[in-house]
C-alpha cells in the first residue's frame, strides 16, 4: 500500500526538500524512522537551532529548506527563529507535528493548540482537513515560501503518515514563473507548450474581465484557432460571449469538466483557478493527457490549482504578448451553437418559468448591460440563454453566498450612470439584502430589479431530492410579497404571472433603463424548476 508518507516523501524529491532538519518527538517518529537513503537528517538539540540552520541553509542554497517541528513545545521554541527566518525572507517550509487525528477532540496529552502560535510570522499554514490532503499542503507550502519568502507551515497528525494515499488532493501547481518582464523570454516555455498543442483550448475567467484582457484573449483565441470556455461558476465574464469561439460555461463538478476537456491536449487556463467546484465529485480535474497552464496575477489562484505550469503575470500583457508568439492556425473554428430560446405560454392561467423570464429579458437588454445574478436554481439558465457582450457585463458573489446582488447593483449604477443594470434575484436570495432597495429609492438609482418568485428555496429543495433525502424541514414562504415590500422602500414595483404582463413590463422598462433615475422591481411569479444541475 502506498501510504501518505510514501506520497510526502516524493513531493520533498520534487521539491528538492531532500534535508530534514529537526528535533524531533513522538508526533514526528512515523514520518522520520526507516527514511530513504537519498533523504538526509539533520539534528538540532532545540527547535530554535532546527530553524536557524534551516534558514542558513535556505538562505545559501537560494531554495526552500524544510524544517520538522515536535507539536506546541517545538514550534513555540522556535517562533523567535520564525521571526528571523520571516525579516530575513528565508524560504522554509515547516512540518509540526500533532497528536493523533482519531482522538483529538479528546484534547490528549502533547496535543498542540497550534493555530496562531506563531503570530503572524508564517507567510502561509494549513491544518489539512484529510490525511489524503497532507502531500498537496506540503507542495503548496513550498509554492507559498517562494512567493512571499518566509515560513510556511503545514500541521499534520501523526497517524496521517501511514493513512493510505488514495484519492489524493494535490491543490499545487508542478511550476511556477514569474517573469519580470513581459517579454518573449519570460514566456517561452507556456508558449512552447500552447503552440506545440494539437488541440488547445483556453478557459477564460473573472480575472480577464477587462477591456483589455478581453482583446488580448480573443487575439489568442482566433490565432488558435480554439474553443473558449468560461470558468466553473465564475463571477464575472472573461471572453466575449457572442464570439463564434465561446463554447459555453463549463460545468461545476469535475465529472463533466473531464468530460468536456477530454479533446484537448493542453488547456490555458486565463484568469481563473483550476478550478472551482461545486458539490465535490472524485477523480482528477482532467483526463490523463491533458496538460493545463495557467496564467493569472493572482498568486493565490495559482498556488492552490495542480496546473503543469503557472505564471504570475498581467493578464492582458501576457496573453497579447503569447498570441504574438504561437503560430497560427488554418481556418477559423466556429464552436458556438445556437441557445435555445423557450418561448413563454401566451394567455392567461399558464404559469412561467424561470427560463421564460431570462428568454424574454435576453431579446431586449442593450449589450452593454451589467447584469447581476442572485438566482442560484436559476443560474444554469441565465448562462444559456444570456450572453455577455462587453467587459463587466456579468457579476455575482465569487463565494456563493446570498445578499450580494441588490447592493452591488445600485453600487455598480451610481459608479457606471451611462450603463444599464438589472439584477436577477431570486425571491428567498433577495430577502438578505432587500432593505437596499431604500438605498436605490433615496438616491435615485436607476436600476431594474427582477425578482423570479417562487416562494421557496428551490435549490435546497432540488439537492436534497438529488441526494435521495425525504421531507425536507423548511417550509415554502408563498406568502411574501416582494413587490408589496418593494414599495415599502419606495420603489416603483409590479407583479406580473403571465407571458402578457411579462412583455408589458419588460417594454415598458427596458428601453429607458440608461436614463431611469429611479429603481423599478419586477416581481416575476414563476412555477419552481424541477431540476438543479449548478
Amino acid at each position: 500500500m502506498t501510504t501518505v508518507r510514501d506520497a510526502a516523501f516524493e513531493v520533498f524529491r520534487r521539491y528538492e526538500l531532500t534535508t530534514i532538519f529537526a528535533n524531533p518527538g513522538s508526533t514526528e517518529i512515523a514520518l522520520l524512522t526507516d527514511l530513504p537513503e537519498d533523504l538526509r537528517f539533520v539534528l538540532a538539540l532545540h527547535e530554535g537551532s532546527v530553524v536557524g540552520a534551516a534558514t542558513g541553509f535556505a538562505i545559501a542554497s537560494g531554495r526552500p529548506a524544510l524544517a520538522v517541528l515536535h507539536t506546541t513545545a517545538g514550534l513555540g521554541n522556535a517562533t523567535g527563529a520564525l521571526a528571523t527566518a520571516r525579516t530575513n525572507r528565508a524560504p522554509l517550509v515547516v512540518i509540526v507535528g500533532q497528536q493523533d487525528r482519531r482522538h483529538l477532540a479528546f484534547a490528549p496529552f502533547l496535543a498542540g493548540e497550534l493555530e496562531g502560535l506563531a503570530g503572524s510570522y508564517p507567510v502561509w499554514s494549513a491544518a489539512p482537513v484529510r490525511a489524503q490532503d497532507v502531500p498537496g499542503a506540503i507542495a503548496r507550502a513550498w509554492h507559498e515560501a517562494c512567493e512571499h519568502r518566509g515560513p510556511a507551515i503545514v500541521v499534520v497528525p501523526m497517524d496521517d503518515w501511514r493513512a493510505a494515499a488514495d484519492d489524493l488532493a494535490m491543490a499545487a501547481p508542478g511550476e511556477v514563473q514569474r517573469p519580470v518582464t513581459s517579454d518573449a523570454a519570460g514566456l517561452g516555455e507556456l508558449a512552447e507548450l500552447v503552440d506545440t498543442a494539437i488541440s488547445p483550448a483556453i478557459v477564460a475567467g473573472a480575472g480577464a474581465d477587462s477591456a483589455e484582457a478581453w482583446s488580448a484573449l480573443t487575439s489568442l483565441a482566433e490565432r488558435l484557432a480554439c474553443p473558449v470556455w468560461q470558468e466553473p461558476l465564475g463571477a464575472r465574464a472573461g471572453f466575449p460571449q457572442d464570439h463564434q469561439q465561446f463554447a459555453g460555461h463549463l460545468p461545476s463538478g469535475r465529472f463533466g469538466v473531464r468530460d468536456v476537456l477530454a479533446p484537448h491536449d493542453v488547456v490555458l487556463v486565463v484568469g481563473a483557478p483550476a478550478f472551482r467546484h461545486y458539490p465535490y465529485e472524485p477523480g482528477p480535474l482532467v483526463l490523463a493527457g491533458t496538460k493545463l497552464a495557467m496564467v493569472t496575477d493572482d498568486a493565490s489562484d495559482a498556488l492552490h490549482s495542480p496546473v503543469d505550469l503557472a505564471l504570475i503575470a498581467p493578464i492582458a500583457a501576457t496573453c497579447r504578448l503569447l498570441a504574438e508568439m504561437v503560430g497560427p492556425r488554418a481556418g477559423a473554428m466556429v464552436v458556438s451553437a445556437a441557445r435555445p430560446v423557450p418561448t413563454p405560454p401566451e394567455g392567461r392561467g399558464h404559469r412561467l418559468r424561470a427560463a421564460h423570464v431570462l428568454s424574454e429579458l435576453a431579446r431586449r437588454i442593450p449589450p452593454d448591460t451589467v447584469l447581476l445574478e442572485e438566482a442560484p436554481s436559476n443560474r444554469p439558465t441565465l448562462h444559456r440563454v444570456i450572453q455577455v457582450r462587453r467587459p463587466l457585463g456579468f457579476l455575482s458573489a465569487a463565494m456563493g453566498g446570498l445578499g450580494f446582488a441588490m447592493p452591488a447593483a445600485v453600487g455598480v449604477r451610481l459608479a457606471s450612470p451611462r450603463r444599464p443594470v438589472v439584477a436577477v434575484v431570486g425571491d428567498g436570495s433577495s430577502l438578505y439584502a432587500i432593505q437596499s432597495l431604500w438605498t436605490a429609492a433615496h438616491y435615485g438609482v436607476g436600476v431594474l430589479f427582477v425578482v423570479l418568485s417562487n416562494g421557496r428555496y428551490s435549490v435546497l429543495d432540488q439537492l436534497a431530492k438529488s441526494e435521495g433525502r425525504g421531507v425536507v424541514p423548511w417550509p415554502p414562504f408563498e406568502e411574501i410579497d416582494v413587490a408589496e415590500i418593494a414599495l415599502g422602500f419606495g420603489c416603483e414595483s409590479v407583479t406580473v404571472e403571465d407571458r402578457e404582463g411579462l412583455v408589458a413590463a419588460l417594454d415598458k422598462s427596458i428601453p429607458g433603463l440608461r436614463e431611469m433615475n429611479r429603481p423599478f422591481v419586477l416581481n416575476v411569479a414563476v412555477a419552481a424548476d424541477l431540476e438543479f444541475v449548478p
